[in-house]
């Protein structure tokens, strides 16, 4: 009998360590999984800033779930071509700017810059406005106006004043926000069988509104300034890791891996924002959404107060992460382009006109606030200004990256063709699109 009791001891024990190493081992795993997300995964989550939001509110308030198939066409177009600016951005070790001016036409430099900054700065005043509003929403004795002041000062603090490595930790412990959005739509009672449906079975309305609505969504999603900010946020990573000399194939799984979670989460975050809005709002009849204050007002009677505050706290969550991402790309398309000292790891003084850049941006972005534009004129604009280009530049990264010139042996495999083929396709048909309803 004290045998058995002895054996029974010991297998209790047994069970007990396996387990514990169990555990450790799964959450070595996903430690080691967050440490090595970074461009990519912040690349991803800031593609779901405010006025993206309001885009996707905007969609399923208006049409319900006839939207959700959008995200799984969105997600592998994402990911070829957010893959190609990172590998670029690895093999050359220059941003898409600099690549441009390095073996292409100057005029190529100067279109980019022409259409792609205006629209960038707008979208940054865009997210400021957004931000501003619903802070007065939740806080009614704060002044939007003064909401908005006070995140641009702490966002261009931050930017200027902390060094790359708590800074970018900042920027990926921001992209814990959009978690928010996944819970909202389970405090609403779904119709499942409804929601697989229009995920997987994509409808079309030949209709002018609905065609705008996907040409705002994939304009949305596959923007032109995440181009820039990927390629030279690659960069700054390599520059952080003092030991990577050589690009191997170690490294571009790495990258792969994290380009593919950020744009997964992009994907997972505005299907859910669509299925909320598409069910609670497009449900009880509201169909008029316009801002993403509306959408949280219309939430907070018909899903409740906690559905309208996750709703409303991870806008300003959203915003705090891509504003950064949005002016960043600002300024390292200038610093590239005039061969201005660059990057997020230096210091002010090292890159003045590189942290100057940024300054003014985020000042003209709140500038709007005062002028009379406001956040849905600026979205348009933007939108506009984007779909003419991100046909332009998608072109321009997969020739980038099919040139062996500049790639070596790291040119597009197959894979990378086709849905990058696929993206561009899609792009131009939306600018096609866009341009027939202008006129």
């Amino acid at each position: 009998m004290a045998f058995l009791g002895q054996s029974a001891c010991h297998l209790t024990s047994y069970k007990t360590t396996t387990s514990v190493i169990q555990k450790k081992r799964k959450s070595n795993f996903l430690i080691k999984l967050w440490k090595n997300l970074g461009p990519g995964l912040i690349t991803g989550a800031s593609d779901d800033d405010p006025s993206g939001i309001a885009t996707y509110s905007q969609a399923g308030a208006m049409y319900g779930l006839a939207t959700l198939w959008t995200a799984l066409l969105s997600y592998p177009l994402m990911v070829a071509v957010q893959e190609m600016c990172a590998r670029i951005g690895i093999v050359t070790r220059l941003g898409l700017t600099g690549v441009l001016k390095k073996h292409y036409s100057k005029s190529f430099v100067m279109f980019m810059m022409l259409f792609s900054v205006p629209a960038i700065v707008l979208n940054i005043g865009a997210d400021i406005q957004a931000m501003g509003a619903v802070t007065n929403m939740l806080f009614p004795s704060i002044q939007p106006h003064w909401a908005s002041v006070f995140f641009t000062i702490l966002l261009l603090v931050s930017i200027v004043f902390l060094p790359y490595k708590p800074f970018a930790s900042t920027l990926k412990y921001l992209c814990l926000s959009l978690l928010l959005y996944l819970v909202v739509p389970f405090l609403v009672h779904l119709d499942y069988k409804q929601v697989l449906l229009h995920t997987f079975v994509p409808t079309f309305r030949f209709e002018k509104n609905y065609i705008a609505i996907l040409v705002a969504i994939l304009g949305t999603t596959i923007s032109p300034y995440l181009f820039f900010w990927q390629t030279s946020m690659e960069v700054e990573e390599i520059g952080k890791r003092q030991n990577t000399v050589v690009v191997d194939k170690k490294l571009i799984v790495a990258m792969r891996q994290d380009v593919d979670f950020g744009m997964f989460l992009t994907c997972l975050v505005f299907y859910f924002i669509i299925l909320t809005t598409g069910t609670v709002l497009f449900g009880e009849g509201v169909h008029d959404i316009n801002t993403v204050q509306e959408a949280a007002m219309a939430l907070r009677p018909l899903a409740g107060d906690q559905a309208y505050w996750l709703f409303a706290l991870g806008v300003i969550g959203t915003g705090m992460l891509a504003i950064p991402v949005l002016a960043g790309s600002i300024s390292y398309i200038f610093a590239e382009a005039f061969s201005w000292e660059e990057g997020l790891n230096k210091k002010f003084h090292e890159a003045k006109g590189f942290y100057a850049i940024i300054a003014l941006s985020l000042l003209l972005g709140l500038l709007f606030d005062y002028v009379g534009i406001s956040p849905i004129d600026a979205l348009l604009l933007a939108a506009i200004l984007y779909g003419l280009t991100a046909p332009f530049l998608i072109a321009l990264v997969l020739h980038i990256s099919n040139n062996p010139l500049i790639m070596g042996t790291f040119v597009n495999g197959r894979w990378s063709n086709f849905f990058g083929g696929v993206a561009l396709l899609v792009m131009t048909a939306a600018a096609g699109a866009l341009v027939y309803f202008m006129v």
